[in-house]
């Protein structure tokens, strides 16, 4: 079974959200399941030097976009035993960061366009190719509508997975017809057309064999109006080909018992964990007390993480007896919040606005409690990470959230976290009163640790899931 991941993120090389950390370790795990799977990304600027300088050159060709013949290199590095190709322009990819570009569909037209023209030319052509998210979404339209009777090309499945729906690639048709020479048949509504204009995730949505998202619970919700993104009917009317699969993580990515970024190393022992907590407090300049519980956020500071919900209650959490810490980065509002209540409760929270993935690996080892009342959740990492490092959950009961947090049950004992229904301040401030409450109950909490060390959420299940699904596709 030969599988290609075409994406535009992967850990190590360059990450701007989860969808990175999905294409950095989902693949290691498809492996072990016997499948051929290898990697296709840009090859941006941002690419640390130690892997660009490995890097060997495939081959190059002119592939033809629309009017223009435009270059395209293929280089090639083998990862952690995973092969990973990376398309070169330097027009397109020679600049910092990934998105945000006045040329982003350009660059993610071109990017498509390659993929599926390199494939006899790396004398590698998949059974199946892995589409992931809208920039990778026009490459089962270029498919169907270039490649699939071509020689080389027959019986190749395509499958798109959505990790973020409210992300859609929405530009002008014109462009559309330019960059993948498409007629008025792929531009009305039941085609590429959205908002007047026309959408790579819908073409992704409509012209590949097979959808999946990123947790069961997200493929229910999308495919209701509050959640649907305005595809909701789309996705309701193929519904027959759409599965969840819960993401997972890297187990030995995420290890507290060989994470370097931790001072004391640590799996089950709560003393030690508890070293790490001292130590974090002392360094936030937090009352170092072991009494307290470390209520922890590492997070993009934007609405979709709910964070309205605690501007909303602020002074009613920090007059809590516990303490916050915030980590990340993202809009004004919020960074200002935080900024605001660190300065005016230093004994309470410690607002740290910045990305530091070894701060971040500390926070989530020093903390009791992790916090994440999304407005929407995919599927999350942080609160599958959180519990890996022994931090307990707080969560809104929402996509994947859902479907891995079980809230503590005081009559049977079970439970791995603290959730809640609704969108609602109160409601998220009742929880987290009644997390920091129980926190004090030694017996409750050694309880909840319990329940949580015989969690799995590595990579096994999931990938497992995809390895049928792709038997199941070209079978």
């Amino acid at each position: 079974m030969k599988v290609l991941f075409a994406a535009s993120e992967a850990v190590p090389f360059i990450k701007t959200g989860g969808l990175a950390d999905v294409i950095g370790s989902l693949p290691k795990e498809l492996a072990k399941q016997g499948v051929d799977v290898r990697v296709i990304l840009p090859k941006y600027e941002g690419i640390p030097e130690k892997y660009t300088a490995a890097m060997e050159l495939v081959t190059s060709f002119h592939l033809q976009m629309g009017w223009r013949q435009l270059y395209c290199g293929i280089f090639k590095l083998v990862h952690e035993g995973i092969v990973f190709y990376f398309v070169d322009n330097e027009f397109y990819f020679r600049r910092q960061g990934c998105y945000g570009y006045g040329d982003d569909a350009e660059r993610f037209a071109y990017y498509c366009r390659a993929v599926l023209d390199a494939l006899p030319r790396i004398d590698f052509m998949p059974d199946v190719i892995h589409c992931h998210d809208w920039q990778a979404g026009m490459i089962p339209v270029l498919y169907r509508a270039h490649f699939e009777y071509q020689e080389h090309y027959a019986g190749i499945k395509t499958v798109i997975t959505i990790h973020n729906l409210k992300y859609q690639g929405v530009f002008g048709q014109n462009e559309f017809r330019d960059y993948f020479t498409l007629g008025d048949e792929h531009f009305h509504g039941n085609a590429l057309e959205l908002h007047g204009g026309a959408s790579f995730l819908k073409g992704g949505l409509l012209y590949s064999d097979y959808i999946t998202t990123v947790s069961p619970t997200y493929a229910e919700e999308i495919q209701t109006p509050y959640y649907g993104e305005n595809l909701d009917s789309l996705l309701r009317s193929q519904s027959h080909r759409l599965q969840g699969i819960l993401n997972g993580i890297d187990y030995e990515e995420f290890d507290p018992m060989t994470d370097p970024n931790l001072e004391i190393n640590y799996r089950d022992s709560m003393p030690k964990k508890l070293l790490n907590k001292n130590k974090l407090q002392a360094w936030l300049g937090l009352p170092v007390d072991k009494d307290i519980p470390l209520i922890a956020l590492v997070t993009r500071l934007v609405d979709q993480k709910g964070l309205a919900l605690i501007e909303r209650v602020i002074h009613e959490l920090l007059a809590l007896d516990a303490q916050f810490v915030v980590v990340g980065t993202g809009e004004h509002r919020y960074e200002s919040l935080f900024r605001w209540a660190a300065d005016t409760y230093p004994d309470k929270m410690s607002a740290q606005i910045l990305f530091d993935e070894g701060l971040a690996r500390q926070v989530y080892a020093g903390s009791d409690l992790f916090l994440m009342p999304s407005l929407f959740e995919p599927c999350g990492i942080g609160q599958l990470v959180a519990m890996r490092y022994r931090s307990v959950p707080i969560v809104r009961e929402t996509g994947g959230l859902k479907d891995t947090v079980l809230s503590y049950n005081d009559e049977t004992g079970e439970g791995t976290g603290f959730s809640f229904t609704h969108y609602n301040a109160h409601d998220m401030l009742y929880t987290v009163e009644r997390a920091v409450s129980l926190y004090r109950d030694p017996a409750v909490w050694s309880n909840i640790m319990a329940n949580i060390k015989k969690k799995d959420f590595s990579w096994g299940k999931s990938a497992k899931q995809y390895a049928a699904l792709y038997g199941a596709l070209t079978r």
